[in-house]
């Protein structure tokens, strides 16, 4: 005798056609009409009549819910549907990287920060430039704030300011985010 391996449907699946094992359902038809509750191998014939599928909808056990519609229409509908909202969800978590500056930093140093918050900005990732201060430097706020602000005008054709620089502690915040 031959073993028989049945593969679990994804939970996301719905049930189609001759899977729907519910004795009677709520109709809806091709154009959206409510057909009236039926029995399911009334909906059946209904479906394939019209030369659709009948897709259950809602599985809830007092008012099962079938549409007569094509199914592969309504999965690709629907796979568009899950794409669209990793996009946005993917839109509205892009990381923040920070880039630490100095008082005293060098011309160099403040070029390569520059050019490497640029690319990461035309990502459209957020920036955040600080400025930690050390021992008698921060009697002198006004240095790491015209140092972020010399930061935040370098990159102002692609970036703008969020927020601007304030104390935190020892160190000094400015947040860019990128232009649209």
């Amino acid at each position: 005798m031959k073993e028989v391996l049945y593969i679990a449907k994804q939970s996301n699946e719905v049930l189609i056609n001759e899977q729907i094992t519910i004795p009677e359902v709520m109709v809806i038809g091709p154009n959206g009409e409510k057909m009236g509750i039926k029995k399911i191998e009334d909906a059946q014939t209904l479906a394939k009549f019209a030369n659709l599928d009948l897709v259950l909808l809602n599985n809830d056990p007092k008012n099962p819910v079938c549409k007569i519609i094509d199914y592969n229409k309504y999965r690709y509908e629907k796979q568009k549907q899950i794409k669209e909202a990793k996009k946005r969800q993917r839109e509205q978590n892009l990381e923040v990287k920070e880039y630490r500056l100095s008082v005293s930093i060098d011309v160099g140093d403040f070029e390569t920060k520059v050019r490497n918050a640029r690319a990461y900005l035309e990502k459209g990732h957020k920036i955040k430039g600080t400025v930690r201060f050390k021992g008698r430097q921060l009697s002198h706020p006004e240095l790491g704030s015209d140092v972020l602000m010399r930061f935040a005008a370098k990159l102002e054709d692609v970036a703008e300011i969020e927020a601007m620089p304030k104390m935190e502690g020892r160190n000094m915040q400015l947040l860019l985010t990128p232009k649209k």
